[in-house]
This record gives C-alpha cells, structure tokens and sequence, in this order.
C-alpha cells in the first residue's frame, strides 16, 4: 500500500494528457501559458492518483477485508479466510479501509477555510497593488467626495462619499436591526409557546432565504413610493429605504445567532433568579443577557458583516449617488454597489479596473478592524468573567 501500483500510475499519466489535450484544444489560437498548463495537469493527475487510489483500497476492503494486499497492477491479492461475508459486512469492510482518506479529507476541509480566505486576499491585493504604486494620489482617494471614472481629461476616484454612505448606511440600520433581533431571539427563546416557536423560527428562515435582489424589489417597489408619501423625500431609494431593507435582511441572522445564545445558558441561572422572587423581565436583562452575552454580540457582529457586505439590495434601494449624505432620505452610495456597478465596465488592468480592487482591500481592512475588535470585547468579557 506504500507504493503506488500500475493502476494509480494509469491513472496519473492518463489525467495529464486528457487535460492537455483538452488545454490545448480549447485554447487554439491562443497562447496558453507553460506554468498554468503544468500546474493544471499536475492538479488533475494527483486527483486522478488519489481517486485511484481510494478505490483500490475501497475493493480491497471489499473484498479481502483489513488483511489486503494488491499486485503490482492494484488488483486486491491474498487469502480469502478472513473476508467479510454478506454485502453489508463487505460494504463496511471497505469504508473502513478508506479510514486514512477520510481523515485527511476531514483535516483538508478544516485548512481549506483559511486557504481559501488567503487565496481571495492575494488576489484581491495582487490585482489593487498596482493602484498604489501608480500615479494614484492616496491622499485625493481617501479625502475627496469625487468619484467619476469617466471624466474627460483625468479621472477622479475620491471614496470619502461611498465610505460614508457605506458607513450611514451600516449604523442606521444596524440602529433598527439590533433591538428588533435581539427582542425576537428573547421572546422565541423565553416567551413564546412551542407551536408558535417552531412557526416563528420557520418564518425567521424563510426571511434568510430571500434572494437579495428580490429584497432589492422590495425596496424599490414596496418601500421607495411609501417614503415618498410619508416623508416628503424627492425619490424613494434613498439612505433610509437601504438602512431598512438592510435591517429586515440581518434580523434573521441575528436572531438565530442570538437566540442560540440565550438557550446555552443553563437552565439553572432561571431556577436560582425565580427562586429568589425575580420577574421574567429582571431574568432577561439581568441574568440571561450578561451571561450571554459573548454569544449575543457575536450575532451583532455577523448583522453588521451581513450589512456592510450586501451589495444588490443596497445598489437598487440606496439611489447609488456620490454624495455625503445631509438628511436621512438623501441618495448615497456604497463600496460594495460600487464594486457590482462597475467592474463589468472596467477595462481588465486599466486604472479604474485596478481602483475597483483597492476598495475591495478598503473593504477586507473594514472587516478586519470590525474582527479585531469583536476578538478584543470577547476576550475582555472573558477574562472578566475569569477574574
């Protein structure tokens, strides 16, 4: 089993040239790359080993048993004594000897996560780089409110506006999405009977569920004329329709988040607060929310990430104007709608194609900041708790 056998071999030697051969097919009239087209077939290769392996072990188990062993083709050799007998002993004869395989696909999916969030960020900053190190003005990009990539004579990339409309748009509606979750994930967790438990948290998924283009319509359609009814506002996608369709899109998350949280507590901490004469209300604020309430700003934090990284909704529901916002029904727009606006317009490597990707690493340094200082809240609540 240490060696590889003539059917893993095949099986490598015929991945690479299938993969070359298709490379080259599908790329005539183009210069393929030598290093991707190596690294391609040398991927493809080792999948088709691994797979080739995985099944020579599977029938191996199938049918010898653990005490397998393979000739030089992979085909399973050896006594028949100790082989399991009926298709269900077979069967799990032979998943037990893909027990290696299994752990190692366990272990990959573990550093996957991290891999592939190192992968994005490379990218990101492998394509952004060249902004900084070009003819952009650092100063003008962060400072100014002028933002027109098309301008005549020397375009203006000013983000001062889309960050403060990223940012207006983020706290208000975070401002209406905390209370309202954090008031649904405590009655569905203390008050609520179990049928209308069970109707709530199915209503809360379907809420999780909506596509955010549709929330997008909503808020166009649904909300835009209501604005311009009650408030008096010049248009209905405006910083307040983005804040509260953003609102209704994180309560879901929070709630679910949250509501886990306060059922973690034990049940004891209920029984001790009623036993010395506390109501439900003084149980909530003053036993359940403190100590639960790394969990509970753990579902604040995910609301604020669902937010500041919504893109469709708020390109549809905030106007997409590039202007610092005076009033709440003023127009705004955000990194994010940005980014989705105009990437299919920007020429790949130009200027503006580069900019685009300098504020997606504007972004990634937002949610790290955010990260970081969660991290730090969580541990000073723990080390208080500790002390």
């Amino acid at each position: 089993m240490g060696r590889n056998s003539g059917l893993e071999i095949i099986a490598f030697i015929a991945a690479v040239v299938i993969t070359t051969v298709v490379r080259v097919f599908m790329d005539e009239g183009g210069a393929e790359q030598p290093i991707s087209l190596v690294l391609t077939c040398f991927v493809y290769g080792v999948l088709a080993l691994l797979s080739a392996n995985i099944i020579k072990n599977f029938l191996g188990g199938y049918m010898l048993g653990s005490n397998a062993q393979f000739n030089w083709v992979g085909w399973p050799t050896g006594s028949r004594a100790g082989a399991p007998r009926g298709f269900r002993a077979r069967m799990m004869s032979g998943l037990d000897a893909m027990e290696r395989h299994v752990e190692w696909f366990i272990r990959i999916c573990g550093w996957s996560a991290i891999l592939f969030v190192m992968a994005i960020f490379f990218f990101v900053i492998k394509e952004g780089a060249p902004a900084l190190v070009g003819d952009l003005d650092l100063w003008n990009f962060f400072s100014s409110t002028k933002w027109d990539p098309t301008a005549a004579g020397k375009s203006e990339y000013g983000i001062l506006a889309l960050i403060v409309g990223t940012l207006s748009v983020t706290i208000l509606s975070m401002l209406l999405a905390v209370p309202l979750g954090l008031g649904a994930a405590t009655y569905v967790s203390e008050f609520a009977g179990t049928r209308t438990k069970e109707t709530l948290k199915v209503l809360i998924e379907l809420l999780a569920a909506i596509p955010s283009v549709v929330w997008g319509f909503i808020g166009m359609m649904v909300l835009g004329p209501i604005l311009v009814t009650t408030t008096g506002a010049s248009v209905g996608v405006n910083m307040l329709n983005g804040a509260l369709i953003l609102a209704l899109m994180s309560v879901p998350v929070i709630v679910s988040v949250a509501e886990d949280s306060l059922r973690a507590v034990p049940d004891s901490y209920r029984e001790a607060a009623l036993a010395m004469g506390a109501t439900r209300w003084e149980i909530v604020s003053r036993v359940l929310f403190p100590a639960a309430k790394s969990g509970l700003l753990a579902a604040v934090l995910l609301g604020v990430g669902r937010a500041i990284g919504e893109t469709m909704a708020v390109l549809m529901a905030t106007g997409h104007s590039g202007r610092i916002p005076q009033s709440l029904v003023d127009p705004v727009q955000t990194l994010t709608a940005t980014i989705a606006a105009e990437m299919g317009e920007a020429p790949r490597g130009g200027e503006h194609y580069q900019v685009l990707f300098l504020i997606g690493i504007v972004l990634f340094a937002f949610a790290f900041v955010v990260n970081m200082v969660a991290d730090l809240i969580v541990k000073g609540i723990r080390n208080e708790k500790n002390g």
